[in-house]
């Protein structure tokens, strides 16, 4: 069965978010500079945060658990690259002009329709990653198509919104959680896919295809952190699961693919459950203290427990023997997703099943013996759980919940990615209550002539770039497509259009060179930008052979405050006259008569790495080549 029949008959449907940070000279709703900063701030305050009815008087469901972990949030600050607007003491400023721009520049890109007044709106967001308590956004374009291979991709909406405070650590002792005000308000592009989608390698190249639009405008930030997907998957009778915040562009296809296996795997158990006779009034939530019957365990997480004066509390789950182990994603398994209830609403730290046991010094009898008291059979599953008593009761409830949502199917949640693009449980889904107007900041009206100046200026797309580079440059597809991806794209460019040398080897030195020489332990992240520039006009203007270029990135490299003139003259590099390289090819040959009579024109390969090497990068391999030929030539013709 192909990929697309097989998800095909999964019912699968995606949905993506992309959110990129822009280039921009200032923040979104501020005028501080979008900096993230490396150094020490100079201070910090502290906030808790609270959850707030709607203009029809409800609750996020989100926002309500958030603010049941009663966490209070310590936000760190800078005395010149934040302000009061990011302390939430002075109220926001007007929307960003240049974000608009790029905004509008990507509606053009996908054909989207742009909004006749941007109004900014207020998202609920109490997990402290925004000071407020919300996040501002806004749209500006609705509608629009990428096409993706033979298929077009529905846009919903493109959108600017703040990017959240920066989160440094948690201090579980002070149920506190750490933040760094440099990135709150950083300008976010959201674009929003409709769920055309349905096979995860489609969205892979979707997400791809979006993200080379995005660069295309030349005004988006790069480096790990600055795109972000959020990733909505569902399958026919599952859930939409929307998954927050994955970064690993490479491994999109395999989000989605376990993903769709998960809620498969959940709807099996669902059918198993049934056929078992199980339903929502036969998990009665039977949960009894077991602390004496394991009282003299071997256990060490039991016996921790209890030393520590907690309890350790046991879960009857009727009907579910076999199931709680069942395997749902790669190396995640039903008993997991219990897990990850229980240490999110008990603050435990994981619990046992019945599946897994015997094991981790829990021994045969103690299972039966707990088995026996809670009067579970056969077809029955116990979940066990060691922790101060409270702690024991709330995420033993939560396990509950948990069952209770595997009798009926898939449960609709928010959820973390993994590393190896599994994921876990976060927080129950949003809803439409945490939206709201912003009151505080003006709409923008889009003019006719902001329109018509958008679309004057509108930058080549990369995809239109390459193909220009191999025709205008002769560079490969290969290489042209490397650039074209590479954050040296705009320094490649500068080079071939200032100086007059091979666009190829430009290419070959920035993406090739470079990282052979970090591969080697050479510590190229010291150059800059101008050693390349004047590296390429010293070969432009015959100084210094093409071949010298590692050794003048290594000189450059361990010497930063060096100067391209200064490694030639210290690596003895600079040119020599013809007359003088001819006088060594002669010599070199003449000294290796024998072998050159020996191995005819073959010779040539072998004597070219004799003299590169005492040439030392002083005169370009292809007169080298060509000195040689004429030398071994004459050495065989008498």
């Amino acid at each position: 069965m192909t990929e697309e029949a097989r998800y095909r008959e999964l019912g699968l449907m995606v949905g993506l978010e992309l959110h990129q940070q822009l280039d921009t000279t200032r923040k979104l709703y501020c005028h501080c500079p979008t900096l993230i900063r490396d150094d020490e701030p100079i201070d910090g305050f502290v906030r808790r945060l609270r959850p707030t009815q709607s203009e029809m008087g409800a609750i996020d469901p989100a926002a309500l658990f958030e603010f049941q972990q009663q966490k209070r949030f310590y936000y760190e600050y800078y005395n010149d690259t934040t302000c009061l607007v990011e302390a939430d003491e002075e109220p926001p400023h007007d929307l960003c002009d240049e974000a608009i721009d790029i905004g509008l520049t990507m509606a053009n890109f996908l054909k989207s329709s742009p909004m006749d007044e941007i109004h900014s709106m207020r998202k609920i967001v109490i997990d402290g990653s925004n000071t407020t308590g919300f996040q501002r956004t806004c749209v500006v374009a609705i509608g629009g198509a990428i096409r993706v291979g033979d298929k077009e991709i529905g846009i919903q909406t493109i959108g600017l919104e703040e990017d959240a405070a920066r989160k440094i650590a948690d201090d579980d002792k002070r149920n506190m959680r750490i933040y760094r005000l440099d990135r709150l308000g950083i300008p976010l592009v959201e674009i929003a896919t409709a769920p055309d989608i349905h096979t995860p390698s489609q969205a892979q190249e979707t997400a791809l295809a979006i993200g080379l639009l995005l660069r295309s405008t030349g005004r988006v930030k790069r480096g790990i952190g600055t795109i972000r997907q959020d990733v909505n998957v569902s399958i026919e009778g599952g859930a939409i699961i929307e998954i927050k915040g994955f970064q690993q562009l490479n491994m999109l296809d395999d989000l989605v693919k376990f993903e769709a296996q998960r809620q498969e795997q959940l709807l099996k158990i669902r059918d198993s459950l049934v056929d078992r006779g199980v339903s929502l009034e036969a998990i009665e939530g039977k949960i009894e203290d077991v602390s004496e019957i394991l009282s003299g365990t071997d256990s060490k997480v039991l016996k921790k427990a209890l030393k520590a004066g907690g309890s350790v509390t046991a879960l009857l789950l009727p009907g579910f023997a076999g199931l709680v182990g069942k395997e749902i994603q790669p190396n995640r398994r039903l008993g997991t997703e219990f897990s990850d209830y229980a240490r999110f609403w008990g603050g435990v730290g994981g619990i046992f099943h019945t599946d897994e046991l015997p094991s981790y010094g829990i021994t045969d009898t103690e299972v039966a013996e707990v088995k026996r008291f809670l009067g579970a059979k056969d077809e029955d599953a116990v979940i066990i759980v060691a922790a101060p008593k409270k702690n024991c009761e709330d995420a033993l409830q939560a396990v509950l919940k948990r069952a209770h949502q595997a009798v009926v199917g898939v449960p609709a949640e928010t959820r973390t990615p993994l590393s190896d693009a599994t994921t876990k449980y976060a927080r129950p889904r949003p809803g439409a209550e945490r939206m709201y107007p912003e009151t505080d900041v003006r709409p923008v009206k889009i003019t006719t002539a902001r329109l018509k100046r958008i679309m004057r200026e509108m930058p080549e797309t990369l995809e239109k770039k390459k193909k220009r580079f191999v025709e205008q440059y002769e560079l490969s597809e290969d290489l042209a497509s490397q650039i074209t991806r590479s954050l040296n794209l705009d320094l490649f460019e500068s080079i071939v259009n200032q100086l007059d040398v091979p666009p190829t080897l430009v290419v070959v030195t920035l993406e090739n060179t470079l990282v052979s020489l970090h591969r080697d332990g050479i510590p190229t992240e010291n150059l800059d930008e101008q050693h390349l520039v004047d590296l390429f006009e010293a070969i432009s203007k015959n100084e210094v052979s093409s071949e010298a270029i590692p050794t003048i990135l290594t000189h450059l490299s361990k010497n930063p405050s060096s100067n391209v003139k200064e490694a030639i003259e210290e690596a003895g590099l600079g040119r020599i006259e013809t007359t003088e390289v001819e006088e060594v090819i002669k010599r070199i040959v003449s000294e290796r008569a024998d072998f050159v009579r020996e191995r005819g024109e073959a010779a040539i390969g072998g004597l070219m790495g004799v003299a590169m090497k005492e040439l030392r990068g002083k005169v370009n391999g292809k007169t080298v080549r060509n000195l040689l030929a004429v030398e071994v030539e004459r050495v065989l013709s008498g």
